[in-house]
């Protein structure tokens, strides 16, 4: 399913479904943004944690090309597409609902940067009600060789030698220059995401989940990013470091400890937004079922 320009899949729980984790509340929204050259059958995967549990699900991988090229030469491609996703919300009517984030590596973590500046910059979509935001295998901060293996991954065996050598060498040279050479005159014009996520002003949630394994994002830059987000005021920003899986490979290596993980973090964000002060709302009920 998609609108002009945007591939991307949405699942509605049948209403038995939804009932029964629900009871009867609006069911919560989750938004996934797969890493670069996420194939969606890959993220259904991640979605159907969800769906199982009477979620909304919207699935949105951003095109290779965007992650890796249009950014780097200033294109704002990106946050074209973060206003199309946002904009479904209210296209299915579903903008009352809580929401919260599913990102994917730093092609999923850079769209969902605009995201969030829209969210606090435009007056319509403040009234969203985001609740958490979970994040997997990110952020990763200017890391050159995580990322020409991340884009190596992506191009796949299936690519021409001479075409994906080619464009791992521009990459790498384009990175070199725009974003080690000349980023210290141009930081105040062209922020990288990591920088930009450094100050995020939002105030719900997060849950960061990362291995030391992986190598394409460096811990050290996810449990950077995660102590930046507490020292905010005091956000909630938990962090798991699954030790052993690869890149976006946790749920693969841990599926049960990862669902487990995602649930229980979505409801506590939930009962969190219930509890805070000048909520009225009735508390979602805990689901024991599972």
């Amino acid at each position: 399913m998609g609108d002009v320009g945007l591939d991307y899949n949405i699942v509605f729980p049948e209403p038995h479904v939804s009932e029964k984790h629900w009871y009867g509340q609006k069911e919560p929204v989750v938004i996934l943004l797969g890493w670069a050259g996420c194939n969606d059958k890959h993220l259904a995967k991640y979605s159907s944690i969800y769906n199982e549990q009477g979620c909304i699900t919207i699935r949105y991988t951003a095109p290779w090309k965007a992650v890796f090229f249009s950014e780097l030469f200033g294109s704002k491609e990106l946050s074209s597409t973060a206003r199309k996703l946002l904009d479904l919300l209210f296209d299915y009517e579903v903008e009352k609902s809580p929401i919260l984030f599913h990102v994917f590596s730093n092609g999923g973590f850079m769209l969902y940067r605009y995201i969030v500046e829209l969210l606090h910059s435009h007056s319509q979509l403040c009234t969203l009600r985001v609740v958490g935001t979970v994040v997997d295998s990110a952020p990763g901060n200017r890391n050159l060789t995580g990322s020409l293996r991340a884009l190596q991954a992506t191009l796949g065996p299936r690519t021409n030698v001479v075409v994906r050598c080619a464009l791992l060498v521009l990459f790498a040279c384009a990175v070199v220059v725009l974003r080690i050479v000349l980023y210290p005159l141009t930081r105040h014009i062209h922020r990288s995401h990591y920088d930009a996520m450094l100050e995020d002003p939002s105030g719900w949630p997060q849950l960061f989940l990362y291995s030391r394994a992986d190598a394409v994002i460096a811990p050290g830059d996810v449990e950077a990013m995660a102590r930046a987000r507490r020292r905010r005021g005091g956000v909630r920003a938990e962090s798991v470091d699954f030790a052993t899986s690869g890149h976006v490979c946790h749920f693969r290596a841990f599926p049960e400890e990862y669902s487990g993980r995602c649930l229980a973090f979505l409801r506590s964000c939930l009962r969190s937004e219930e509890e805070a002060p000048g909520k009225r709302r009735p508390a979602v009920p805990a689901d024991t079922s599972s």
